[in-house]
């Protein structure tokens, strides 16, 4: 991938940080906005960033995203709404503005980052799961539309990531406790993540497209 240049969202830290920082290293050139400079959940932000930048846009990753945890009884539209703006509308609205320049050149790799959420789930997870289940079917779609264009769209379904996130919201015994709930007996590093991404962002996926690939250490298999 030595030249593309890739737009990676979400990436100042956890799985996004190290995605920008493997494609780097595989030579692209990786445009990494921050909250302040796209705001995504502005519609406005987000077309005034992407005008910005132009359509030169090579790969990619639609990493961004929050999961706002209630319960049933507890959701309310806005919950609903800034979820789904965030999680779903926005990877689309960027999607939108580079496949033009991809097809253009007949040449485009792009990844959404997907949660093991959208296959299995738990309680308080509806906002989550149900926004992360509506970027799968997104990345399906536009997969089957931009194919022809020899425009590559994957999802990658992450399990529990060891960031700093994760190291922030639970204790060390949460995370052991976590950690035997997954066959491999431990969370991902974010690493392995990232590594899985850039083959999807490569030349050497010369052929997978719309799948969703889910990387969890065998965690929904149990």
């Amino acid at each position: 991938m030595k030249g593309r240049i890739a737009l990676v969202t979400g990436a100042s830290r956890g799985i996004g940080r190290h995605v920008a920082e493997a494609l780097k290293s595989y030579g692209a050139h990786v445009i990494a906005p921050s909250r302040a400079e796209m705001d995504l959940a502005s519609p406005e932000a987000v077309n005034h960033y992407l005008g910005a930048v132009g359509r030169q846009i090579d790969i990619l990753v639609n990493n961004a995203g929050i999961n706002d945890l209630a319960g049933v009884d507890e959701i309310t539209d806005e919950i609903m709404l800034r979820t789904m703006r965030i999680n779903v509308l926005s990877p689309l609205q960027i999607t939108q503005h580079v496949a033009a320049g991809m097809k253009a050149r007949r040449y485009g790799r792009i990844v959404n980052i997907s949660s093991v959420w959208s296959f299995v789930t738990k309680e308080r997870r509806l906002p989550y799961s149900a926004s992360k289940s509506a970027l799968n079917g997104i990345t399906r779609t536009v997969a089957v539309e931009l194919a022809p264009f020899n425009v590559l769209v994957n999802g990658v379904a992450a399990g529990y990531v060891n960031t700093d996130l994760t190291r922030q919201n639970n204790s060390p015994e949460e995370i052991n406790e976590i950690a035997a709930t997954i066959p491999m007996n431990r969370l991902a590093d974010p690493s392995e993540i990232a590594e899985l991404v850039a083959f999807m962002c490569s030349e050497k996926n010369s052929y997978m497209t719309g799948q969703v690939v889910v990387i969890d250490g065998g965690f929904i298999c149990k």
